[in-house]
């Protein structure tokens, strides 16, 4: 459940930012940002410190080539679907949709890769500690 739970929250920090419908953070302040700016401004920095916390802990566990890794996985099982003809991809709304989904799959392995790294392997991540 904690990973189903961080992938929620990194699908919703994504979506909250840009989707393809008009409830989202980036056209609320092409339409309202210089009128209510200092809220834009706050949003805003609320939605960068929620980046900052997933993408440095992302980065740290698995870094960018493991980022590349797990986006590469997730395009190429949407490869296999569209070539089977599961998928359809001419619709933009879609495929934004699915790379949404697809960033936050990578934001959520990131946050959650120690957890699943010990599931798999069984061995347990031990944290730099003070040698005081």
């Amino acid at each position: 459940m904690s990973f189903l739970l961080r992938w929620l929250v990194a699908f919703l920090l994504l979506a909250a930012t840009y989707n393809p419908t008009e409830l989202n953070f980036v056209r609320w302040v092409m339409s309202n940002g210089s009128t209510q700016l200092p809220i834009a401004v706050l949003l805003g920095l609320v939605l960068f410190v929620g980046y900052v916390i997933y993408l440095r802990a992302t980065l740290r566990s698995i870094g960018a080539f493991g980022m590349g890794l797990v986006l590469a996985l997730v395009g190429a099982i949407l490869w296999v679907l569209w070539d089977f003809g599961l998928l359809d991809l001419s619709n933009p709304q879609l495929s934004t949709w699915l790379g949404i989904f697809a960033l936050s799959l990578v934001l959520g392995v990131g946050l959650s890769w120690s957890i699943i790294r010990r599931r798999l392997s069984g061995q347990v991540d031990v944290e730099d500690g003070d040698d005081a």
